[in-house]
């Protein structure tokens, strides 16, 4: 029989001392290094145009501990592989009669308008249930494929030269990479690899870790392990990780919330080859006629080579991370000015300060969409003052009346507490 429970089941509080730092250390270099290939740097977040997620059996594998399990995927050295991943995502959001999708496409055009910038188009995963075709041959060279109805869409990391391409508007998005970073950073999180190597850095004394058996993915032997909060207040009820038992790459990452029911993230490869793939997988021109949009340069004295193929770029610089923390800095990018985080581990709060007004209201100016904007959240009250909580079922914030945010994967009344406390 496979193994159900690791008999050194892991928890934040266990280990003392130098025991206690260097296992801190050792989550931190599993946090950091999981897997150093990746799909991080070509683009992009978390249909079933694929078979459903074969995720079968009970696979006789050697017993391992949680620990040796982390530094498998720590060590695991993974450069090149191709396959499929679905990823499905219920946060729970409000219906909006499908206006949300509208804000998501919307939002998703860049300063330049274009459809085809990534960091745009992609936060389109941030709902419903979508398929990928990643590729990838060492730091340098990525490839992510959205695929859609009747269109696809794909962006292509080259050495410098980043392409997004959106096949139904017939859009190219172009960018160059900083050679002394070496990689482009992801708007939002997409592969197994990528969520999993966020959930590992909000691993603290405030975790519990633990082996929890054996399963099969996309035909591969993999071990589960489990994530969870020892805090109360977290919406965060539990992560598993699905780990290739042979090359320590995360094939499958699943969350769930405190409250109950389904996945608010799914996510694993249907699909996976370890094999190089083809050198023209990454290769891309432009189609005539397409429209080209061009955009900031990492470095602003080389804007690359705007011809039609990318070329190969340099080897990523020691330390960079494409990241700042799962929920802390979730899409790679800079907070506003003047963030805050106020407590540790998984109920800790990001805060900052407007500098306007919260939630309209009454009638006037603004009076009708903060009418709207209020019935979709709570009214609630406390030493703060007064606001509104807008909920999802994992991310919650509060926008008090004199338009301070407190956000976190935290309930309502954790938010309220937070700022209570840093009000």
């Amino acid at each position: 029989m496979a193994p159900k429970e690791s008999d050194d089941t892991m928890t934040g509080g266990e280990a003392t001392g130098g025991e206690a730092d260097d296992l801190r250390l050792r989550r931190r270099k599993a946090a950091r290094y999981v897997v150093p290939v990746t799909v991080i740097g070509v683009a992009a977040a978390t249909i079933g145009l694929v078979p459903a997620l074969a995720d079968s059996g009970d696979p006789d594998l050697p017993k391992i501990t949680a620990q040796q399990l982390l530094d498998k995927i720590a060590a695991s050295d993974v450069e090149q592989l191709s396959g499929t991943v679905k990823i499905t995502t219920d946060l729970g959001l409000p219906d909006l009669g499908g206006l949300e999708s509208g804000l998501l496409s919307g939002a998703a055009k860049g300063d330049d308008g274009s459809s085809a910038d990534p960091s745009a188009k992609l936060t389109e995963l941030a709902s419903g249930t979508h398929t990928l075709r990643v590729a990838a041959d060492g730091p340098d060279r990525q490839k992510v494929s959205l695929l859609e109805h009747a269109a696809e869409y794909s962006v292509i990391h080259n050495g410098k030269n980043v392409w997004g391409y959106d096949s139904a508007s017939d859009e190219v998005y172009h960018s160059t990479v900083d050679e002394s970073a070496g990689k482009a950073e992801t708007p939002v999180p997409a592969t197994p690899k990528d969520l999993t190597e966020d959930a590992l850095k909000a691993v603290d004394d405030t975790t519990s870790v633990t082996v929890d058996g054996t399963v099969q993915v996309a035909g591969r032997d993999a071990y589960k392990l489990l994530v969870k909060p020892k805090q109360s207040g977290s919406t965060v009820g539990a992560i598993s990780v699905a780990v290739d038992a042979e090359t320590g790459l995360p094939l499958k990452f699943t969350l769930t919330p405190a409250s109950g029911g389904s996945a608010v993230v799914d996510a694993g490869f249907t699909k996976i080859s370890f094999a190089r793939p083809a050198a023209s997988t990454f290769d891309f021109t432009a189609p005539k006629g397409a429209k080209v949009t061009e955009g900031d340069a990492a470095d602003k004295g080389d804007h690359g080579d705007k011809g039609a193929k990318g070329d190969r770029g340099a080897e990523p610089a020691p330390g960079h991370d494409g990241f700042d923390g799962f929920g802390g800095g979730i899409g790679g990018a800079a907070g506003p000015e003047g963030l805050k985080v106020l407590g540790e581990g998984w109920t800790s709060v990001a805060t900052f300060d407007t500098g306007g007004k919260g939630v309209p209201s009454g009638s006037g100016a603004g009076g009708d969409l903060g009418g709207f904007l209020g019935s979709l959240g709570d009214k609630v009250s406390g030493d703060f003052g007064s606001g509104t909580v807008f909920s999802t079922r994992l991310v919650n914030a509060l926008i008090t009346d004199d338009g301070k945010v407190y956000a976190g994967a935290v309930t309502k009344d954790a938010l309220v507490k937070a700022a209570n406390t840093g009000k």
